[in-house]
């Protein structure tokens, strides 16, 4: 019953996103203009703590608009990485990171279209990627009905620290189509379907996999990966605005590759106002996946297989998510130099269960028969927000 959902899930998505697509390329006029993106300023601190993992770092978006028909943004984003999750301390040693990301974007607005530009730079010691985005947005039907389109490669180079002689490339190519609707004045639908091609090392450098030394121990060897992956998403998402001003949401994405991993994710939430000036927002989100067809815990030999993977993120396993928020809304008068204003606060706590992975760092048990592999994480962001 579950794979036919998934079935017709994906192929009502495809149709209904087709035949917005006609309409879009059919229809040359619209009642209603669209509308440029919002000038602001967003100040961010985000921190990612869990797995013996700890990410944390700013970021600072700048949004300007011009002659009411360009809108330019920037963006500044750092993690600094600090590992010693499980697969550091049992394949190599506890490590720190620093990645910087930049970005571009430009919006162009011609009465109902937006076309959209983006570039992101993304820069680590042993990783450097370079993404580019196009984008076109139509609305139509008085505003009643959104229909974008969407092109995203990704060149990304791959090293290897303390090896200089290791150098490779990774690319991928995302294809989306997204729908809009407003279905009733309290009803918005939206769907979005993702085609995506990966393509050249598409595996963790550093990671090895395990398999039996045949007297109950172990040995490694480097993971192998293929070098191409094709996947594809398919997701739709409702949101009811309620009389009392707040307001219920609910989203389903299915997604599946050619490494035989497909995952289901279901989401649910609830926005309620307190007063004019604060917003209280609860999430709960649920996804599970199979495995890739190539992984493993413990291979039966060396070079059991032309593939050979032990990532735990390929592995059978489930995670939730449950999230609070809490946003406050500035007054005009109170702000000098801006029109409003807004902080937030948002915390994620996650836990996540694998199914098939195994914490080696337990010892003097035989390979494969150590606990299984769980851990909790928790996501804190707190953000500013200022219009003009």
């Amino acid at each position: 019953m579950q794979a036919l959902l998934q079935v017709v899930v994906v192929a009502v998505i495809k149709h209904v996103l087709l035949y917005a697509l006609i309409i879009m390329l059919a229809i040359n006029t619209m009642v209603n203009a669209a509308v440029l993106p919002e000038e602001r300023v967003d100040v961010l601190y985000h921190n990612y703590t869990g797995g013996g993992i700890t990410i944390d770092g700013p970021s600072v978006l700048v949004r300007k608009n011009f002659a009411d028909m360009v809108s330019v943004s920037a963006n500044y984003y750092v993690d600094n990485i600090t590992s010693a999750s499980i697969d550091a301390v049992t394949q190599a040693s506890a490590y720190t990171e620093n990645r910087v990301q930049k970005s571009i974007g430009a919006d162009y607005l011609h009465d109902n279209s937006t076309l959209s530009v983006g570039f992101t730079e993304s820069i680590e010691s042993d990783y450097e990627a370079v993404t580019s985005y196009f984008g076109i947005s139509q609305e139509m039907f008085g505003g009643m009905t959104t229909v974008s389109l969407s092109y995203t490669l990704g060149d990304n180079l791959v090293l290897r620290t303390g090896d200089d002689t290791f150098r490779d490339v990774a690319s991928f190519r995302d294809y989306r189509a997204s729908l809009g609707q407003v279905l009733t004045k309290n009803l918005l639908l939206s769907l979005t379907y993702d085609a995506i091609t990966d393509e050249g090392f598409l595996n963790n450098p550093y990671r090895q996999v395990r398999y039996s030394d045949g007297s109950g121990g172990y040995e490694f060897q480097p993971e192998i990966y293929p070098r191409v992956r094709t996947s594809n998403a398919a997701s739709f998402s409702l949101r009811y605005y309620l009389p009392y001003r707040a307001a219920v949401y609910a989203g389903y994405r299915y997604f599946t590759d050619d490494w035989a991993i497909k995952a289901d994710t279901y989401e649910v939430g609830y926005v309620h106002p307190v007063g004019d000036n604060w917003i209280i927002e609860t999430s709960f989100r649920y996804y599970v996946q199979t495995q890739a067809s190539f992984y493993s815990d413990l291979f039966p030999s060396v070079d059991a297989q032309n593939y050979l993977a032990r990532d735990k993120e390929l592995s059978d396993f489930s995670d939730y998510s449950m999230g609070l928020g809490i946003s406050y809304n500035f007054e005009s008068d109170k702000l000098l130099f801006f029109e409003r204003g807004s902080a937030n606060l948002y915390y994620n706590y996650m836990t996540f269960n694998y199914n098939n992975f195994r914490d080696i760092r337990v010892t003097g048990v035989t390979a494969g028969t150590e606990p299984l592999y769980s851990f909790s994480a928790g996501i804190m962001r707190l953000y500013l927000s200022f219009w003009f």
